[in-house]
């Protein structure tokens, strides 16, 4: 059976309200005591999670920024891929005279933004963003740079990812973890790649992973774990990219937790 279980955050793992339900707790728990490793595979911030980790009370790794960072279950940097300067330099050139466009990127331990956000600072319960220059940013130790839009507009975002990609073509990896938000990493990094170094530096390898996701972020990680479940409020693309796979519930009611609990406790 597997022996590693990843799993995305936001629109899997977590509640539609972003936590950690009880049952998924317990469950989550459970496989811990059974010898089960837990990742975190996120596109969220490390410092986001770690404090996710502390709430549910077991060592896991954590797959942060899409695969840009991964962290041992001490808090040891175990794989770290940044975004190429010249990619950040040309992502604000491109985008920093959109007046609805939001602006964040991930640098080490902070999350910054172009302009404020209420709405975000009432979304995270202590970690935050601090604003930043668009016309001076920090090129140095960003895993990833994220747009999102006041509208939430999807059609306008493919647009956006349409130009990226004819801009930069194999020097980055552009995708979207939600329909309303569109993410830039190095080329080369993902949540697959980095379950990969995580299965390895435990002892295993990918063919022993299960995975569960619902962003066409997690599109690689569902594809290369031994097991892939997409959770069945995944957006249209991620069923489209991912025919074959198993199509559980939803969040809402914890369908990780249901599936893990009949299928491997």
């Amino acid at each position: 059976m597997y022996k590693i279980v990843a799993s995305d955050l936001d629109g899997t793992l977590l509640t539609p309200d972003h936590k950690i339900a009880p049952f998924t707790k317990e469950v989550l728990q459970q496989l811990h005591q059974q010898g089960k490793d837990f990742v975190f595979a996120t596109g969220r911030h490390h410092v986001d999670v770690a404090e996710m980790r502390a709430q549910l009370g077991i060592p896991a790794y954590m797959i942060t920024s899409n695969g840009a960072r991964v962290h041992t279950c001490e808090g040891e940097i175990l794989f770290q891929q940044d975004v190429q300067p010249e990619i950040i330099q040309a992502l604000m050139t491109l985008t920093k005279d959109e007046p609805e466009l939001r602006i964040h990127l991930y640098r080490n331990d902070d999350w910054l933004l172009n302009v404020e956000d209420p709405y975000l600072r009432d979304f995270h319960e202590s970690f935050t963003y601090q604003l930043f220059d668009v016309d001076n940013p920090p090129l140095e130790g960003v895993a990833k740079v994220f747009f999102t839009r006041d509208d939430k507009d999807h059609d306008k975002l493919v647009v956006l990812e349409d130009k990226f990609r004819a801009a930069f073509g194999d020097q980055a990896n552009i995708a979207f973890s939600t329909p309303w938000c569109l993410e830039v990493m190095d080329a080369g990094v993902s949540k697959g790649h980095a379950l990969a170094a995580v299965a390895q530096a435990k002892g295993y390898v990918l063919k022993d992973c299960i995975a569960f996701g619902d962003g066409m972020n997690d599109v690689e990680m569902l594809t290369m774990a031994g097991k892939g479940l997409v959770m069945g409020t995944a957006h249209h693309k991620v069923m489209a990219a991912l025919p074959d796979h198993d199509v559980i519930g939803s969040c809402a009611d914890e369908a990780v937790a249901h599936y893990l609990a009949e299928q491997l406790l």
